[in-house]
């Protein structure tokens, strides 16, 4: 009778101690690669988060400029200087407000020239038409230029808006003397208009026409950057306004 040849118990333990550890470390490795997708979708929930915070301030900047322009608070009523802040609506000032926005032909010399005396060619947010290069956020140099207080307007500077405790929190860096390279910025150029150009300033489709019947002779290109909490995230928008001579 032949004997049966049986396994020892300590090869018996040995390959089952191999057979754990190879479990346990796939268990680990599907944890580190759980946890890494947990963390990049993360990151992707908030960089997008942060992109559509700092989109929100930018049109909120932009929609700011506009009431800036056609001097109204944000509620829409006529825009009244405020004690104590003598830049919001913009009263001509030969110290506070030496640009504003032109309510007349005849002031549009006076404020260029004051403008073009500037180095960066801006005065509280105020500028003349830029010259070369029009993306001048792509510039480091030009965008730190233009942040800086004094040149660049900050939201509500000059329409009294606030942010509430509520608002986008970008808009809330928005106030003068704050970290220069964070929060949101506008910048509003000033296009004089050539109302003796002709067709060439006739919006035309076919027979129908309109002439762009301003008071006074300008057009504005707004150009808005809001950066978000995040040191990567930017954001820029641009809109052209202008103001339509209202008929008696």
């Amino acid at each position: 009778m032949q004997s049966m040849s049986k396994k020892s118990p300590q090869i018996q333990r040995g390959i089952s101690l191999f057979v754990v550890i190879v479990i346990v470390m796939l268990s680990a490795l599907l944890a580190m690669w759980g946890s890494r997708t947990s963390l990049f979708n993360e990151m992707i929930v908030g960089n997008d988060a942060d992109y559509q915070r700092a989109f929100e301030a930018a049109q909120a900047l932009i929609q700011d400029a506009e009431f800036d322009i056609r001097s109204e608070r944000p509620d829409g009523t006529a825009c009244v200087p405020a004690a104590g802040k003598p830049e919001v609506c913009r009263v001509p000032d030969a110290v506070v407000n030496k640009v504003w926005i032109p309510t007349e032909d005849k002031e549009i010399g006076d404020i260029l020239s004051e403008l073009d005396g500037a180095t960066t060619k801006c005065i509280k947010g105020i500028c003349l038409k830029r010259t070369g290069n029009q993306d001048f956020w792509n510039d480091k140099a030009t965008l730190t230029a233009l942040m800086a207080d004094g040149v660049g307007a900050r939201y509500g500077q000059f329409t009294g808006a606030e942010a509430g405790s509520k608002s986008n929190p970008i808009l809330k860096l928005n106030q003068p003397g704050d970290d220069a390279t964070k929060g949101g910025w506008y910048w509003i150029e000033i296009l004089p208009y050539d109302n003796n150009a002709g067709n060439t300033g006739l919006i035309t489709n076919g027979s129908n026409s309109l002439a762009l019947n301003l008071l006074p002779s300008v057009a504005y290109r707004i150009t808005a950057v809001a950066r978000g909490l995040k040191p990567s995230t930017q954001v820029v928008l641009q809109s052209t306004f202008v103001r339509q001579k209202m008929k008696n």
